[in-house]
């Protein structure tokens, strides 16, 4: 399995993007699924994900309210809306076949499939 991760680029504080990832070698039907990010310096943390097999959708603390995970078969979107510089990094999304209890997934180790990453700059 492959993830492909997109739609990064430069925006200014305040604005939005949205991020997409998009397998190869298989489509998302199943397990768990999600985005994490890694500023520079700074160790890979958590973003957002979700259990295919549920409704709900999990959120760091830092992302809440601004951030929103959707998806379909194809493909997985991350809504980021009231961008701030301190959201600049390079995003990835992840994906395993298990379906992560809440714990599991804001630790990397858990999960099996990574995209390469597409980075946000956040600045004015």
């Amino acid at each position: 399995v492959q993830l492909q991760a997109s739609g990064g680029g430069l925006v200014q504080p305040g604005g939005s993007l949205r991020l997409s990832c998009e397998a190869s070698g298989r489509t998302f039907t199943s397990g768990t699924t999600g985005w994490f990010r890694q500023a520079p310096g700074k160790e890979r943390e958590f973003v957002s994900a979700f259990r295919w097999s549920g409704s709900g959708k999990y959120y760091a603390a830092s992302v809440k309210g601004r951030f929103t995970i959707s998806r379909d078969n194809a493909k997985v979107w991350l809504q980021m809306n009231s961008l701030k510089p301190e959201d600049t990094a390079v995003y990835f999304c992840a994906a395993t076949e298990s379906s992560l209890i809440m714990s599991s997934m804001f630790t990397p180790v858990s999960w099996r499939y990574w995209g390469q990453g597409t980075l946000v700059t956040v600045s004015s």
